[in-house]
Parts: structure tokens; sequence; C-alpha cells
């Protein structure tokens, strides 16, 4: 019995979705070869491209000092909270910073800056390195659909470690394609990230206007 058509086809499409992908990364910026998705890998966002307001002084070291600062930047860098609830909360704290305001401002800011940017960081190298994992295991499903095959073509074939091979390449194929559903989702987390740190930084903004 040769092992079933089902699992050559998954094996080959494993092995075909991690050549697209190295080609998509190559493509988009050869010095991320370990980058799985479509979106250009940005490493950093800069305060410039985020904030117009006062200058941060040493809002950026501070803003850990202040308990109250701290406890709302961990609340509001946190993506279930929603942006229209994280904003009316960016109203209240400055609202009640009364005199202090700008300074208030320049420390939350500063802490979701670093909060939103240290989460981003982590997500892009632990997508990539996914990826690298996709790698190693499409050369895996190469090599046993490999010798899968000189098994069912031997003379005649060891039934047991067909099966047992064949086993195995399916379960390697199907972590494989499980892997690569999720990296496709998570591509999606860094510009989420870069959307609400945005939407926080105008919100800040408009309250010290």
């Amino acid at each position: 019995m040769r092992w079933p058509v089902e699992t050559w086809a998954i094996a080959g499409g494993a092995l075909l979705a991690i050549t697209l992908s190295n080609h998509a990364a190559l493509a988009a910026d050869p010095r991320y070869p370990d980058w799985p998705c479509a979106q250009a890998k940005v490493p950093e966002i800069s305060v410039a491209a985020v904030w117009a307001g006062p200058s941060l002084d040493d809002a950026e070291s501070k803003w850990k000092d202040d308990p109250k600062v701290s406890a709302l930047v961990a609340k509001l860098s946190a993506r279930r909270v929603p942006l229209d609830e994280a904003e009316k909360e960016i109203a209240s704290f400055l609202s009640a910073a009364a005199a202090d305001k700008t300074n208030a401002g320049k420390l939350l800011f500063a802490g979701l800056f670093d909060t939103l940017n240290a989460q981003r960081a982590s997500i892009m190298n632990g997508l990539e390195r996914v990826m690298r994992k996709q790698r190693q295991a499409a050369e895996k499903i190469r090599t046993d659909t490999l010798a899968l095959q000189a098994l069912q073509d031997a003379t005649p074939p060891d039934q047991a470690k067909v099966d047992e091979l064949g086993n195995q390449l399916t379960w390697e194929t199907r972590i494989f394609e499980d892997r690569r559903h999720v990296v496709k989702y998570v591509c999606e987390v860094p510009t989420t990230i870069d959307q609400r740190l945005f939407a926080l930084s105008r919100a800040i903004q408009q309250e010290l206007d």
C-alpha cells in the first residue's frame, strides 16, 4: 500500500509555501531575510513619526518614576482596552493634572512610546524566530518526503516503516501549516500597535493644545 496522495499534496504545499515566503521576504527587503510578512519591516518607530508635542526633555527616562503614569501606561498599552476608552482615560488623567498637565502628558507619551515599541519589537523578533523554524521544518519535510518515497519504492516495501514515516510527515506538515496561518495573523499586529501608538499620541497632544 502506497501512502495516501493527500500526504504528498500536504508536503508539497508546505514546501511551496516556505519557498514563496522566502521569495516574498527577499523581495520585500533583502536586509531582513527572516521577515515573513508582506508588510515592509520597520524595525523601530521614531518619536518624531508619532509626536509633534512639546519637547520630551528627560521624560523618556523619568516616566517610570511616576507610579500613576506607570500604571496608566500599563493599562493603555494593552490592546484589549478599546481605543475610545483609552482616549477617555487620557483626557481624565491630564485634566486632573491641572497646572502640571504638560509634564504629565510628556511622561505619559514617553511611557506609551517605550512600552508599545517594546511590544512591537518582541512580536517582530518572534515572527523572525518562527520563520527560521519554518525553514528548518520545510527542510525536514523535504528530507522525510524523499525518504518515504524511497521506502515505498523498495521491493518489497517495509510497510511498518512506511506507515510510521508517513504519519510523522503528516504531523510535521500539519504543524508547518498551523504555524503559517498563525504567522499570517500575527503579521498584522505590528501595524495595529503602530496605529494604537499614533492614536494615543494624538489624544495626548489634543489635550495639551
